[in-house]
Formats: structure tokens, C-alpha cells, sequence
């Protein structure tokens, strides 16, 4: 390992002066960038860590019922909190299944959306596509636990859980660098391998994840969050599905764990799920449908029907309600 610095500005504008250095990267609870590090992933020339930054705390209500949440804010605490509990369930089901309750008590949400993906090769430095390779041996070799869709030339899927309920509830991730602040949608801030190799996110040397935002239009209803492990617990996702019935009627559904980004449902089912009145051959029909650009690899058709009983049973859920 690499010898690196530690430093921890107290306001935005150091840390934001920190970054624009060469080799320098934010660091939050650090249980992904330390890993990423020791299997020689990451080489920083420093880590600044942004859990002080006054911009990165606490979970607040606006007068128009919006729930801003800092980035460094940890999954524990998301979970655990009364707010996000009662307007947002969703989250707070997909913070609460992160990981060991030692990791959700140091791991941050803005750091948790900003993860590498766990690739059995591109973490063991196996030459491919994500470490400078030019190849993915995932495709012919072991591809249990990787994408079933949109996937190529690299067939990571993205690990977080928050991140599938983020894209259901049509969060903003707010954005801090050096060229100043920004925000994106969530469904935006994902990127597949084909645009892009070197990131999972849409984030620029030097930016953080500074907030999330969700609206007042998002909350409420009725809200899911299911994760399919290998193991019973402490696991990541084979499949996962973030399902929001709004306030307003609208669904949402957004696969976790089938694609290098959270998938949400975009074509008509999630209209038709809306409509009500569904009976088994149709709820079956509508399952199907949203997977039909789906294209395994060798080894992880079982992600297929994992899916579709998931939506099966979101659909049903939400029609019933």
C-alpha cells in the first residue's frame, strides 16, 4: 500500500481546495475507499474527509415538505430516523439492509451511492475492462452475481441498496467541486460501462456527494424495499426492487442488482401497475414485459425469475393498496 495523508477540513471551500489536487479523493466512513485501497484499486495521495462539513449533516424538513439529507449523514442514522421513516419508508428499508449494523453505523449515504462494484475480477485486479484491461472475463467465467441487463462490455451491477430507493423516490444528489455546485436527478447520476469505465457515477475529479433532496411529492403512500441474498442477511443484493406507489397514484419500480446502475422500469408498466383492477395472468403479463430486454450470461439466468416474482409481487402489493 501506498503511503497516503489524512486531513479533514472544517468548511466546503477547504475541502473543495483540498480535491482539486492531483490523487486527492473525499472519504466518508471510509468502508469501501479503505477497501478499495488495500486490493491496490485506489491510490490516493490523500483522503479528506467531509464528515465535518456543516453542508454534509443532518436530516432537515423544508416548509414545502421536502427532506433534505447530507451526504455524510450515516445509514444508521437514516434508517433510524422518524422522518424518513414515515415519508420515505423505502429509504429507510434499503438503509437498514446495508451491510452488518457496524458497517450502517460508520458507512455514509453519499459514500455508499459512490461504492465500486464488487466484481469477483476487477476486485482481485484480474485484468479487465474496470482496471485497464481491454477484456471482461466475467462474460465466459464467473458471472453469477452480474448484470442481466443493460450490461457490456463490463457486466458490474451497482451495490447499493439506498441507490435503488433514490431512483423510486426521484431524489436529487447534490453535487459540490471545484467548477462549483450542482444537482442531478438520481436516475442521472449512475453511469453504465459503455459511457463511461473509469466511474459508476457521474461525478468529475475533486466533487462529492454533498445532499439528497427528496420532495414532498415523493413521500408518502405506499413504499417497498425487498432484497433477494444469498445469505439471509449481511449481504448484497442478487436482486433487489425499490416499489412506490405515490400519493398521487403514479407507480414506481426500480430494479437493484440486475444492471451497472439501479433499472428503473420505464415503459408502460408501471402505467399499467397504476391502473388497479389486475388480475394473476396480467400481473404475470406485466412482469414479463419489464424484462424483456433482459439477456443473461452464462450463470445468472436465476436473476430472470428472481425479478419477475419480485414484481409480481409488487404489483400485486400495490394494486391491492
Amino acid at each position: 500500500m501506498t503511503p497516503f495523508t489524512y486531513q479533514r477540513p472544517i468548511s466546503l471551500d477547504d475541502a473543495l481546495a483540498q480535491l482539486t489536487a492531483p490523487g486527492n479523493v473525499p472519504i466518508g466512513g471510509g468502508t469501501d475507499l479503505l477497501v478499495t485501497i488495500e486490493e491496490h484499486l485506489a491510490n490516493p495521495a490523500a483522503v479528506i474527509d467531509v464528515r465535518d462539513l456543516a453542508e454534509s449533516q443532518g436530516i432537515v424538513a423544508s416548509v414545502d415538505g421536502a427532506l433534505r439529507i447530507g451526504g455524510a449523514v450515516r445509514l444508521a442514522d437514516v434508517a433510524a430516523h422518524a422522518l424518513v421513516r414515515a415519508r420515505y419508508p423505502a429509504l429507510a428499508m434499503a438503509c437498514e439492509q446495508v451491510g452488518t449494523p457496524a458497517i450502517r453505523e460508520m458507512a455514509t449515504l453519499g459514500g455508499n451511492l459512490c461504492q465500486r462494484p464488487r466484481c469477483w475480477y476487477f476486485r482481485r485486479n484480474i485484468p479487465c475492462h474496470k482496471n485497464g484491461g481491454d477484456s471482461c472475463p466475467a462474460r465466459e467465467g464467473e458471472n453469477q452475481y452480474l448484470a442481466i441487463v443493460e450490461g457490456g462490455p463490463c457486466y458490474v451491477v451497482h451495490p447499493s441498496d439506498p441507490a435503488v430507493a433514490l431512483v423510486a423516490l426521484e431524489a436529487i444528489i447534490e453535487v459540490a467541486g471545484p467548477r462549483g455546485r450542482r444537482d442531478v436527478a438520481a436516475s442521472d447520476f449512475f453511469v453504465l460501462p459503455r459511457d463511461r469505465m473509469d466511474r459508476e457515477t457521474v461525478l468529475a475529479d475533486g466533487e462529492l456527494v454533498l445532499g439528497i433532496r427528496l420532495s414532498a411529492e415523493a413521500a408518502g403512500g405506499v413504499q417497498r424495499y425487498t432484497k433477494l441474498m444469498q445469505r439471509e442477511a449481511w449481504d448484497f443484493a442478487l436482486v433487489s426492487l425499490a416499489a412506490v406507489r405515490r400519493a398521487d397514484g403514479e407507480v414506481r419500480l426500480v430494479l437493484g442488482g440486475v444492471s451497472p446502475r439501479p433499472y428503473r422500469i420505464y415503459n408502460s408498466v408501471e402505467e399499467e401497475a397504476a391502473s388497479g383492477g389486475l388480475d394473476e395472468e396480467l400481473i404475470a403479463v406485466l412482469a414479463e414485459r419489464a424484462l424483456l430486454d433482459a439477456e443473461p450470461l452464462s450463470k445468472n439466468g436465476y436473476k430472470l425469475e428472481l425479478a419477475a416474482s419480485l414484481l409480481r409481487d409488487a404489483i400485486r402489493d400495490l394494486a391491492d393498496e
